[in-house]
């Protein structure tokens, strides 16, 4: 049986009734066999999992693992971290650096790609491992900066009074203490032009009770405009316990949008975006981004075609109000920008 995480209950904070954000992460779910017999699936998807898993390792966290359906292979959560045996095949055009990011790296840590917005990689680690990771194949132990270098790169910052913005990243950049985190914004509110503050994570998906009192209290009280990117892809992710960690992120003032990744099988029919676009809007949170999936090697089984994205949006936009529906874009290397396609 699957160890289910309990729903709060009302007017009960998440850090006093489930294990801390640190306990979930050293307790995940790492041996495909263990996942099987989680979710109670097929033996034979056995063998793939472990040549998927040799590949790119698998991490399913507790919280993350009960809102998937037992016994059901096609589940939409499930598809997105199950290791599988097509990882394994080489397709022509998906690459190990599909965005070509070591040609952006101005700096270890720094990715500055863009005008006026510079990306940090804070940690290398993440809460769960997504299949279709464009940086499954990421250098991060060459990007793990010391304290030393983290000196390096905010001097970068600081001399460039073009840049106005910092996005935080990773891995996840929540998968940091929140000491070492609220040390790093208190450092990056220090440099005068920096006016904006993002982060891009996933983790308060994965495992809600990231969302911890300090880190809510270093957020309001950071003067930098903030705002957090999370990573949903399907509706079943949004349960009751990350719709309260999103209403505290939301209340301490931060601007909350969604990136979501389209995916063959997980999202790609009208009916599931819609009800996606409706529950994040209702939790808060409003879509922002839908990606091309970012020709990575190991996720081509996840591929939709160009054509077939803009078909899907098109209906997205006879079903939807305009504010709720995501830009579909897709991010082509060397581009000043991403890439609208529609």
């Amino acid at each position: 049986m699957i160890a289910r995480t309990q729903h709060p209950v009302e007017g009960e904070s998440l850090q006093n009734q489930l294990p801390s954000w640190q306990e979930e992460l050293s307790r995940a779910i790492r041996q495909p066999r263990e996942l099987l017999e989680a979710l109670q699936l097929p033996a034979e998807l056995l063998d793939g999992m472990n040549q998927g898993d040799q590949l790119f390792p698998l991490r399913v966290p507790y919280p993350y693992l009960s809102r998937i359906e037992p016994g059901n292979p096609q589940d939409p959560l499930l598809l997105q971290v199950l290791p599988s045996l097509q990882e394994t095949r080489q397709v022509p055009g998906y690459l190990t650096d599909p965005l070509q990011e070591q040609q952006a790296i101005a700096h270890p840590g720094v990715l500055h790609k863009y005008h006026g917005r510079v990306l940090l990689i804070v940690s290398g680690a993440c809460a769960i491992n997504c299949r279709y990771c464009f940086r499954r194949h990421f250098p991060y132990d060459d990007n793990n900066l010391s304290t030393q270098e983290w000196e390096q790169a905010l001097a970068y910052l600081a001399q460039d009074s073009s840049i106005d913005e910092v996005i935080l990243s990773g891995g996840d950049p929540l998968a940091v203490n929140d000491k070492r985190l609220l040390w790093l914004i208190n450092r990056l509110e220090a440099i005068p032009h920096l006016q904006r503050l993002r982060i891009h994570t996933r983790l308060p998906i994965v495992i809600p009770q990231r969302i911890t009192p300090e880190l809510l209290q270093g957020l309001q009280q950071s003067r930098l405009q903030k705002v957090m990117v999370v990573h949903v892809n399907h509706a079943q992710e949004l349960d009751t316990p990350v719709r309260q960690a999103l209403k505290q992120v939301q209340e301490a003032g931060v601007t909350l949008l969604n990136q979501a990744v389209l995916l063959r099988n997980v999202n790609d029919d009208t009916d599931t975006l819609t009800k996606l676009s409706k529950q994040l809007f209702s939790a808060g949170v409003l879509p922002y981004y839908l990606h091309l999936l970012d020709p990575v090697q190991g996720a081509a089984h996840f591929d939709v075609p160009h054509a077939e994205a803009v078909a899907l949006v098109k209906g997205l936009l006879e079903l939807l109000p305009g504010y709720l529906v995501p830009k579909l874009v897709r991010e082509d290397p060397g581009h000043p920008s991403k890439s609208p396609l529609l």
